[in-house]
């Protein structure tokens, strides 16, 4: 009844009090009333769009003669315009199984655990390492060049007890050298490099495989710029773990990365203390997408579906050429391009011919040459790449990748005149 008897003078005090920008008074018959808070609207403004987006995109047509990425051929960028289609759509998994029968291919590998990671070959360098590596485990790294220490730091922010073995510049590693490494050191997993793209080594591995095994621990090996264009035999080399890069001797674009565990990394992995840190690159899940065991596809990720169309047919590429002439090709483009850098009065790097890497090479920069001067003339009078060093070799080299589509004497002869061309524009 005390409410009834609220008078409206009351009311209208308590509806001034409540209306001061922090409330309404509502009235709901029978004598009551509620009150409601105010719920101020902000003021808000749509920001335009960028200019920038409103144009259309420009991107100029370049010679990619530097450590990759190479130039992908028509069919390939034909591949990434054809239509979407689901991610489990029974013609996409088509298309994964041929990828896994390219790769299968271009490994030399019956391994069953062979398939694309859906990222780069950094990825795939990731994936490899916190498959086969346990946290506070000893990992050893292989360090010749940029990609032993990048090995190194992914697997420290893993938790692995890191420790390295290194080689100056322009070497290799001996099976002398790994073998003291794994007494020393006694690890869980080594990293080695077989294409250090920064230096233009190619590591021999012949003997590696066994040696690891006998000390019970898990070889890596990175392929990313070897892949397709030196013979390679995973299987006969009996190595663990293998990964490489869609976008050097392949051809496609960067984003998906070939990878393959053998018998005794799945064997490290299904008996894991802990689980896999990384959901995205657990293997175990991976290769079920990838329909490698015997159960059902499952959903892991979205694949990157437009990126595996143009994989495949880089690897249809591979295969209708062949692995053998592909090789082939690609020693005799490295050659000729030996001869070229001789006759300019240029030296290579790697001085021991059975060191050197065919398709990203190393030459020296002459003194008092500005190398980063050379590369802009070329650039910006021919649109041809030239990279210089990298890591350990920044600033003392030119790098000039000869890889699929790019490993062609025609592109070779245009190279080394723009830059025998830029060295003397740069010292005039």
């Amino acid at each position: 009844m005390a409410a009834r008897a609220l008078s409206k003078a009351n009311i209208i005090s308590v509806y001034r009090y409540t209306s001061l920008g922090t409330g309404v008074i509502n009235f709901s018959g029978r004598g009551r009333f509620l009150y409601r808070p105010a719920c101020k609207m902000a003021s808000t403004k749509v920001s335009g769009p960028p200019a920038s987006l409103l144009k259309p995109i420009n991107v100029p047509n370049k010679t990619l003669m530097g450590p990759g990425p190479s130039n992908a051929s028509a069919r390939v960028l034909a591949a990434n315009s054809l239509p979407l289609l689901g991610h489990l759509h029974p013609e996409f998994c088509t298309i994964m199984d041929e990828i896994k029968a390219g790769v299968q291919y271009a490994f030399q590998t019956k391994n069953e655990w062979t398939f694309a990671i859906s990222g780069t070959g950094h990825a795939a360098m990731e994936a490899s390492i916190v498959n086969v590596v346990e946290r506070g485990e000893v990992f050893l790294s292989a360090c010749k060049g940029i990609w032993g220490e990048r090995a190194a730091g992914i697997a420290e922010r893993q938790g692995a007890d890191v420790r390295k073995i290194v080689k100056p510049l322009g070497e290799v590693f001996t099976l002398e050298d790994i073998e003291k490494g794994l007494q020393e050191h006694k690890p869980a997993a080594l990293y080695l490099c077989h294409s250090e793209s920064s230096s233009g080594i190619l590591q021999p591995l012949e003997g590696v495989g066994p040696l690891c095994a006998k000390y019970n621990c898990i070889l890596i090996v990175d392929t990313v710029a070897s892949l397709g264009g030196v013979p390679f035999f995973l299987d006969d080399l009996d190595l663990d773990v293998v990964y490489s890069g869609s976008q050097k001797v392949l051809s496609a674009p960067p984003g998906s990365a070939p990878i393959t565990f053998g018998p005794r990394a799945r064997a490290k992995i299904m008996n894991r203390k802990t689980p896999v840190a990384s959901y995205y690159f657990d293997a175990k899940c991976l290769s079920n997408y990838w329909g490698c065991d015997d159960g059902p596809r499952g959903y892991h990720h979205t694949g990157p579906i437009s990126s595996m169309y143009a994989l495949r047919e880089a690897l249809a590429g591979l295969a209708e050429e062949g692995l053998e002439a592909c090789w082939a090709r690609h020693k005799e483009c490295a050659e000729h391009l030996y001869k070229g850098v001789e006759e300019m009065g240029l030296q290579m790097l790697v001085k021991n011919k059975d060191w050197r890497l065919p398709t990203v090479n190393t030459i020296c920069v002459p003194e008092g040459v500005d190398w980063k001067a050379v590369t802009v003339y070329v650039m910006k009078k021919y649109a041809i790449e030239i990279s210089g060093g990298l890591g350990p070799s920044a600033g003392k080299v030119w790098r000039i990748g000869l890889m699929g589509e790019n490993a062609k004497k025609e592109k070779i002869d245009q190279v080394l005149k723009a830059l025998k061309e830029g060295i003397d524009a740069v010292k005039n």
